[in-house]
């Protein structure tokens, strides 16, 4: 007669069974540590699975209108800068007639005037990666078409230096609110070009040039036209004041949009990210209690009634 194992089919099949699931529990710990999520199937989240996407669509909506709002606060706050560059650009204006009048010298006049309009044209035919920021729906086209004061004396009407489209750029920053956040050319600069016209036109006709000291004609249309900057330079101020608020708004909206993507974002990591100090210490647990299935499996294996009976005398 033959002296078998201790251990019988039944407990060697509870034991590989604890084996097998010490195994899965340590697959699940290991992966839970690499990649920082508590499963990579949904079935993984349970009722959860649900919520979780709900949240991760809301987020991913709100991350998306943050992004268009932040776009818009950086084409608005260009703006501004370049609309107070404008607005100085018209102070000067003003503040040089103001000079040729006060002294009764126009020599450098017409030179001046030159550079100052150089300059509302580069400020008006300003691009970003989209086009010409002033051209509204015709932004391939450079919203300012003259580039010297002749070629503006020389128009019929101020309005054909001018090539912007007519529709202003909007934004929407959220489900139900659009901001305006385009401005054209035209009605940022009609007043002062105006202005740099009948200039042009004085110079260019009977009562010009404008390059020495000036006749009591000239000087009775210089102090004219200095209202006329100081209301061209009010125009701009307005205009700019318009823009800031405009700022705000989008400001406020992606300060919001942004407070709720971090809502949403902490609710589905709530859900899908791993406690990492907690996993960590699970993973340890599950190889210990491997390691233990393991010894105790073999130690079975290695069992006989002859560990038991006394020897024979």
């Amino acid at each position: 007669m033959s002296i078998d194992r201790i251990g019988t089919a039944a407990t060697a099949q509870f034991m590989y069974a604890q084996i097998q699931k010490a195994e899965l529990a340590l697959d699940t710990s290991n992966r839970q540590v690499t990649t920082g999520k508590v499963a990579d199937t949904y079935s993984g989240y349970g009722d959860k699975t649900a919520m979780m996407e709900a949240a991760r669509s809301a987020g991913a909506l709100a991350e998306a209108n943050a992004s268009v709002a932040q776009q818009a606060s950086t084409r608005l706050d260009l703006q501004d800068t370049q609309l107070s560059q404008l607005s100085q650009l018209a102070g000067q204006v003003r503040q040089t007639l103001t000079q040729a009048s006060a002294d009764q010298d126009a020599t450098s006049l017409m030179t001046q005037m030159q550079g100052y309009f150089d300059q509302a044209v580069e400020i008006l035919n300003s691009k970003d990666g989209s086009g010409y920021i002033y051209a509204g729906d015709n932004n391939q086209t450079a919203p300012v078409s003259v580039t010297s004061l002749s070629a503006l004396a020389a128009l019929p009407s101020v309005s054909q230096a001018f090539a912007n489209g007519a529709v202003k750029t909007n934004v929407r920053v959220s489900g139900t609110q659009t901001v305006q956040v385009g401005m054209l050319a035209s009605d940022l600069g009609t007043q002062l070009f105006s202005l740099f016209q009948q200039v042009a036109q004085f110079d260019a006709g009977a009562g010009g040039p404008f390059d020495a000291k000036t006749t009591p004609a000239q000087q009775t249309f210089i102090e004219s036209t200095i209202q006329t900057a100081a209301d061209a330079a009010s125009d701009v101020n307005q205009q700019a004041a318009g823009n800031g608020v405009r700022y705000q708004i989008v400001q406020d909206s992606l300060s919001r949009l942004q407070a709720t993507s971090t809502v949403y974002k902490g609710l589905v990591s709530n859900v899908e990210d791993v406690d990492m100090a907690q996993a960590l210490a699970q993973l340890n647990q599950n190889q210990v209690a491997l390691q233990a299935s393991f010894q105790v499996t073999s130690k079975l294996n290695q069992l006989s009634l002859l560990n038991y009976l006394n020897p024979l005398a």
